[in-house]
């Protein structure tokens, strides 16, 4: 009986948390760059989260594209931009809790 209890409730439970994905875009570079006055130092991700009780209550600020930018950048000493960029939007569902995120994935890159 317990048994036949646990495999009705998961399905419902599964119901209630979820994840979303959102392609958001691509661009060349988040600063403008003359072509061979930067060299490359690798790939990096950055992301920036806000945070959700019951998913309407705001628990920290955030999921901000240019915050994202800044984290990914900071990840390699001396980079100043980023360039071959793409953002996404994701977010996680729970049922206390919730999240969107913005992503950014690029290669960074220094002034020669």
């Amino acid at each position: 009986m317990k048994l036949r209890r646990l495999l009705c409730t998961l399905p419902l439970v599964g119901f209630l948390a979820s994840c979303a994905s959102i392609s958001g875009g691509v661009a060349p570079s988040t600063t403008p760059l003359t072509p061979g006055s930067y060299r490359e130092m690798g790939s990096v991700r950055g992301t920036d989260c806000v945070y959700y009780l019951l998913g309407i209550i705001p628990l920290s600020a955030g999921n901000e594209t240019k915050n994202a930018v800044a984290n990914a950048i900071a990840k390699v000493s001396g980079a100043t931009a980023l360039v071959n960029v793409s953002v996404d939007t994701y977010g996680e569902y729970w049922i206390l809790f919730s999240q969107r995120c913005t992503q950014v994935d690029g290669v960074a890159v220094a002034p020669k």
